[in-house]
């Protein structure tokens, strides 16, 4: 489609019905009202990391929004106008408990961020809220039982504020920039002994049958939640663990079903004519639209993310979307709220 821009050009842009928001960067804990006033002015520049080359995103036929963030109190003040254009949301809110270990710096305290994860699941609904502790680490000092022990403090302040528990085993080997990172940010991690960081059958093992106690405690306690890996190749279903989809079709058809366009978009992988010639007339098959683009290991649906690498400045050392402490610096340097895109480079 084609769409004018603030400088009054005309533009190619594409028209997502789902909006990533964003797996390469915290934009509700640093980029709201960037978000806020690109949602108004209908549309958002992406560029590609590797070439810089941008891309016009329309807002025109957005349905929903997924939102990644470790923080997400900037954005809730301004989620009524989300409400306003009847644009449908959900939050993956990373709540990990790294504070001794200084993984992630930049984050609130866990206090804050657990009353800011009561008060957006009271806002918006628990369903709304998946709990993500992502990704596990381990290091000569934290074992797998001292992560359960996180998982399970953690957990034990947010009872009945989500339904959901997605976690990951940190993925080191297939980045470089997160094994530079490491080592260079923490004593935690050498050249040694970063090639043997990533966990182990039995490791994960360990993790599972931990989980599986902490959850059946959990239940016993009223609180049914699920559990879920994130992108892992390691098969969990006797644990009653099951592979996460974070862009999520079936859950985006319990939440919004009164949203009778977004439904017909999950099922046939379009949006529905709006004058159609037949008024009855339906595709034949329901569609798979699993994102390509994506790992091979990833469930989830098509969506286009709008964010930036090199922008989030909770500096998180096991990222893999920021390339140093400098380069994210520079960006946010240069960021501007008023830009179409999340910085101007």
């Amino acid at each position: 489609m084609k769409i004018i821009t603030n400088a009054g050009s005309t533009v190619e842009a594409q028209a997502p019905v789902i909006i990533s928001a964003s797996r390469s960067t915290d934009i509700p804990a640093f980029h709201s009202e960037w978000f806020i006033n690109r949602l108004k002015y209908g549309y958002a520049v992406w560029r590609n990391p590797f070439n810089q080359k941008q891309t016009y995103v329309s807002f025109k036929n957005t349905k929903v929004i997924i939102f990644w963030t470790k923080n997400p109190m900037p954005l809730l003040p301004y989620l009524k106008e989300l409400d306003n254009k009847n644009i449908h949301y959900y939050f993956q809110f990373t709540l990990n408990d790294y504070e001794k270990e200084k993984f992630e710096p930049n984050v609130p305290l866990l206090t804050e961020r657990i009353k800011t994860f009561k008060r957006l699941s009271r806002q918006i609904g628990k369903e709304k809220v998946i709990w993500r502790f992502d990704p596990l680490i381990l290091t000569a000092q934290l074992s797998p039982r001292d992560l359960l022990k996180k998982i399970w403090t953690t957990g034990n302040q947010l009872k009945g504020y989500t339904d959901k528990l997605v976690f990951s085993f940190i993925d080191i080997k297939a980045y470089r920039k997160v094994q530079n990172n490491l080592i260079k940010e923490t004593s935690s991690f050498t050249k040694n002994n970063i090639e043997n960081a990533e966990f182990t059958n039995p490791q994960i093992l360990e993790i599972a049958e931990g989980l599986v106690k902490i959850r059946e405690r959990w239940k016993s306690e009223s609180w049914n939640i699920s559990l879920a890996t994130c992108a892992e190749e390691i098969d969990l279903k006797e644990y009653d663990i099951e592979h996460n989809r974070c862009i999520d079709g079936e859950l985006m058809k319990r939440l919004f079903p009164e949203d009778s366009e977004l439904i017909y978009y999950l099922t046939y992988g379009k949006l529905p004519d709006k004058n159609p010639l037949f008024t009855d007339e339906l595709p034949g098959k329901s569609i798979n639209i699993k994102d390509k683009g994506q790992r091979k290991l990833c469930g989830c649906i098509i969506s286009k993310d709008i964010g930036m690498y090199n922008t989030c400045n909770h500096l998180c050392i096991y990222c893999y979307a920021n390339t140093s402490k400098e380069s994210v610096r520079k960006n946010l340097y240069l960021y501007n709220a008023k830009n179409e895109s999340i910085t101007n480079q």
